[in-house]
Formats: C-alpha cells, sequence, structure tokens
C-alpha cells in the first residue's frame, strides 16, 4: 500500500511539472500544408531564418507614424514559399534576408499616398500596389554579425539614388544590390526600378488587392 502511494504521488507531482511547462511555452499558430497558394499566412510560421525590421510598425518610417498594430510579416504562401527558397540562397552565401515590409492593408496604401502622391514612389491606390495583393516584399540583406550590407540609401529613400539604374555609387554598394537583385529575380522576384528594396512576385501580379487586417494576439 505504502508503494503504490509513493507511485502516485510521483505520477501527480510529474503531472504538475508537465502542466506548468506547457502553461509557460508561447504559442504560434500551426503550419497548414493544404492552404491554398493564395492564402495569407505569417512568415514566421514557415521560417526562422529571416531578420525584421518592421518599420510601418514603428515610427521610423516617412509617415513618422505607426501605422501597423505589430510587427508581423503577412503574405500569401506562394510569396513566402519564393521567399524562403531566396532566402536559403543567401544564407549559403553567409548573409540573410532582412525584412522592412510585407503585405499591407488598402487603408495604409491611402495614407502613404496622401503624404507622398507620386506614383513613382508610392503605388496610387486607386491601382493598388503588390503590398497590397500579398506578392510584395521590401527588403535587405546582413551578414553573419546581422550587419546590413551598404546599399548607398536609407530604407523609403525618395531620390534618384535608391533606383536600380543610378551608378554614381561606390563598386561595393553597385556589387551589394546586384547580389540581391540577382539572387531575387532567380527565385521569380521582379525589381522595381526606383527602389533597391523592393521585390514583386512575378505571379502575383493578378491577384486581388487586400484590406485585410492581421490578428496581433
Amino acid at each position: 500500500m505504502l508503494h503504490f502511494k509513493k507511485t502516485l504521488f510521483s505520477v501527480v507531482f510529474l503531472f504538475l511539472i508537465v502542466a506548468a511547462n506547457a502553461q509557460n511555452e508561447s504559442y504560434s499558430s500551426p503550419v497548414k500544408h493544404d492552404s491554398a497558394d493564395t492564402t495569407f499566412v505569417n512568415l514566421k510560421d514557415y521560417s526562422n531564418d529571416f531578420i525584421y525590421d518592421m518599420k510601418y510598425a514603428t515610427e521610423d518610417n516617412f509617415l513618422k507614424a505607426k501605422v501597423y498594430d505589430c510587427a508581423e510579416c503577412l503574405l500569401r504562401l506562394k510569396t513566402v514559399k519564393a521567399l524562403v527558397t531566396a532566402n536559403k540562397d543567401f544564407i549559403k552565401k553567409g548573409y540573410k534576408i532582412k525584412l522592412y515590409d510585407c503585405y499591407r492593408p488598402v487603408s495604409i496604401q491611402k495614407k502613404m499616398f496622401e503624404i507622398v502622391p507620386n506614383p513613382v514612389y508610392v503605388a496610387d491606390p486607386k491601382k493598388g500596389s503588390i503590398h497590397n495583393r500579398g506578392g510584395a516584399v521590401d527588403i535587405s540583406i546582413v551578414d553573419t554579425n546581422g550587419k546590413e550590407v551598404d546599399m548607398g540609401t536609407p530604407f523609403d529613400f525618395f531620390g534618384i539614388q535608391a533606383g536600380h539604374n543610378y551608378t554614381k555609387l561606390s563598386n561595393e554598394v553597385l556589387s551589394n544590390r546586384k547580389f540581391l537583385k540577382k539572387v531575387m529575380i532567380k527565385n521569380g522576384f521582379n525589381s522595381f526600378d526606383s527602389e533597391w528594396w523592393h521585390y514583386n512576385l512575378k505571379t502575383a501580379l493578378k491577384d486581388k488587392v487586400s484590406n485585410q487586417k492581421w490578428n496581433c494576439d
């Protein structure tokens, strides 16, 4: 009888430890492998190999305002797949993708266009941006120490120096931009002439514009 009580106590004690540990674990939404390619998903559910600096979830942007409720990178699944593959190519070379922006609701696009009503730099919300379709990312790359490589201008720099066709830059900067562009194009993305950081997934151009908001819980 005494042996039974000791055994029962041990089982109960072990159960309490497991239950306590489970309460301390953070929950993340499970990856749905059967999702359609056009489904909006969270990049972090598919890879832990990205660096995030989601500018519009802070006041460190040209709007000087936080317009996203949280720093999440939502994209359509097909964009995530292509981006993960591209990042693997960068990792082989000793780099990782750093993300500034991903999917952007149309309501935010309207606010941006009010501040910078120039379609060279900000897409007209009447037509919609590829960001609004979940098929565009604003990115740079960092080295193994987490240091961002020199691209010549900051992100969201509204000037000719940010364009791919601008060549009055150091050889290092030109080489860095060329490297970024080469890997992204190889993995199904198009570059954007006036912004070295912006890449569109080729197959996302005809997807519907969305104003879907993400869950920040």
